[in-house]
């Protein structure tokens, strides 16, 4: 493998390049949409995420928890979101670097990177039961 040694002058000729590329915050926000749009499209798992976090935040408003409540699940289901982002990512990279071959350091990134959104989604499921369980179990005992 090699590596490619990249002077002060080139690095500083990268970031420049990189400014062109989005000049201004619009086209900014029109690249991280199409990268929201790109994971919704093409990644199941973010899809999923996204469905229940919206049940997620929808049961909160149907509810009426308080407000720091319901940031609390809006926070952590952005984070589950973000993390399924931040994996894709990774996982894009990755394979563009190592292409059809086997490396077990890809591997482990990727894993690892997957983890993160497993951990961040149980997470999710326990600070969802801790703050939707008690009020929708009284709405259904007070109709019963």
């Amino acid at each position: 493998m090699t590596k490619t040694i990249v002077s002060t002058s080139q690095s500083k000729d990268l970031r420049n390049l990189a400014w062109q590329v989005a000049p201004n915050l619009f086209l900014s926000f029109k690249y991280a949409i199409a990268g929201v749009r790109y994971a919704f499209l093409t990644q199941r798992n973010f899809r999923i995420h996204t469905i229940i976090g919206t049940l997620a935040i929808s049961l909160g408003l149907f509810l009426q928890i308080t407000a720091v409540e319901m940031s609390v699940i809006t926070l952590t289901c952005a984070s589950v979101m973000v993390l399924e982002l931040l994996n894709t990512a990774i996982e894009s990279v990755v394979d563009l670097t190592v292409k059809q071959t086997y490396h077990e350091l890809a591997k482990i990134a990727k894993d690892c990177a997957a983890g993160a959104v497993f951990i961040s989604a149980i997470a999710a499921v326990l600070v969802a039961s801790f703050i939707l369980l008690p009020p929708l179990l009284r709405l259904i005992l007070s109709i019963s």
